[in-house]
């Protein structure tokens, strides 16, 4: 069994895959890089390829799924989910090893940084940082390390395109073992250049508390990705 298990959703991510998966060569023989694509139309499977890593693709445009399909057809002990368009320090590897050697039980995940010099993004970054660490709230973009018999134990993602991360960590029965490293993952600011970073936030918060209310994820779906 491979030590890890690096599982990526995509879809059209032939600009950042590049870049994070030169970050993830360091991994070298201690495992594998899966990437769960569902439909791309750019060079994102090419790319996958290039780079030696396992392609298995989704019929469905459902990151959820998506998540849940690496994780099923993965073989490492431990299972690392990343965004396509984040970024790894060059010693990440080396870092988390001794983690990884650990405590079976720790569910980890990176500290929030925003690839981008604006200072307006070094605010978001400590409020982020601050709802992850005391209300045990962090996203799917900061990544997420776990042993695969603590994500089977918990059901895994849900076949959900949207909120994944959020039910995910909801439904853990051990709260408590969610743990911060203390190295960062680099996120791409591209959804905040769209907009004002607040009113985003307030947004996402929007969505929330409109699917924890329990109104149907197909009209947030349909809301979030509104052009």
């Amino acid at each position: 069994m491979s030590k890890i298990s690096i599982i990526i959703p995509t879809i059209n991510e032939a600009n950042n895959l590049p870049l994070l998966l030169s970050d993830l060569s360091s991994i070298q023989k201690e495992g594998e890089i899966i990437i769960v694509d569902c439909g791309s139309e750019d060079k994102t499977i090419d790319i996958a390829n290039i780079y030696g890593a396992k392609v298995i693709i989704s019929k469905e445009r459902n990151r959820g799924l998506q998540l849940d399909i690496g994780a099923k057809n993965s073989k490492g002990e431990w299972l690392i989910f990343l965004h396509a368009d984040t970024r790894l320090t060059h010693d990440w590897f080396k870092k988390i090893n001794s983690f990884l050697k650990g405590n079976k039980n720790i569910i980890y995940y990176f500290e929030f940084k925003i690839n981008h010099k604006k200072i307006i993004y070094r605010l978001l970054e400590i409020l982020v940082n601050i709802r992850s660490k005391i209300f045990k709230q962090p996203y799917g973009d900061q990544g997420l390390i776990i042993h695969r018999t603590i994500y089977f134990k918990n059901n895994g993602f849900r076949n959900i395109p949207l909120m994944e991360d959020v039910d995910f960590l909801m439904r853990l029965n051990q709260k408590k073992d969610l743990k911060q490293l203390n190295f960062p993952i680099f996120i791409s600011s591209r959804k905040w250049e769209r907009t004002n970073i607040f009113l985003q936030a307030i947004k996402n918060w929007h969505f929330r508390r409109r699917w924890l209310k329990g109104e149907s994820l197909k009209s947030i779906y349909s809301d979030y990705y509104k052009k």
